[in-house]
């Protein structure tokens, strides 16, 4: 678990020595600007942004018995910050695969996208769907769906 901390916290450790450096040449504007710039990034990058990751198989087991998409993700993707950060509450619904640290989610994403590794990829009901619409997928949860 703390291997999944260390970016955000060279992030935020980076800024506060950045922004220190700035207090101290006398700019405390631009100090408190970069320090929320890197602390941003920090909270993007963190565990916290993203729901609890499972292994792909169990993913694919829990999807067959509730019927909620499975999201084959990875740290970093913007694709995948986009897609979580748009579903808002909605993405705690949905099954997260990290496919960096599932291998079996890494080989699921490369059988439907021709060897590649293209995240965000959501199975809906057996189907893969490439970096769909967040709106396209928070209507794959609603009941009528």
């Amino acid at each position: 678990m703390m291997r999944a901390w260390t970016v955000p916290m060279l992030f935020a450790l980076c800024g506060s020595a950045a922004a220190t450096e700035l207090i101290f040449k006398g700019s405390p504007g631009t100090a408190a600007a970069l320090l929320l710039a890197f602390l941003a990034l920090a909270g993007v990058n963190s565990p916290l942004i993203f729901p609890r990751s499972i292994g792909a198989r169990e993913a694919q087991r829990r999807s067959a018995v509730d019927g909620r998409p499975v999201v084959y993700w990875r740290p970093g993707c913007t694709y995948c910050m986009r897609l979580r950060i748009r579903l808002g509450r909605s993405a705690r619904q949905l099954h997260w695969v990290n496919i960096w640290h599932d291998p079996a989610g890494a080989a699921a994403v490369r059988a439907v996208n021709n060897g590649n590794e293209t995240v965000p990829t959501v199975v809906v009901a057996g189907q893969p769907h490439t970096n769909p619409d967040p709106q396209w997928v928070r209507e794959q949860l609603s009941p009528s769906a």
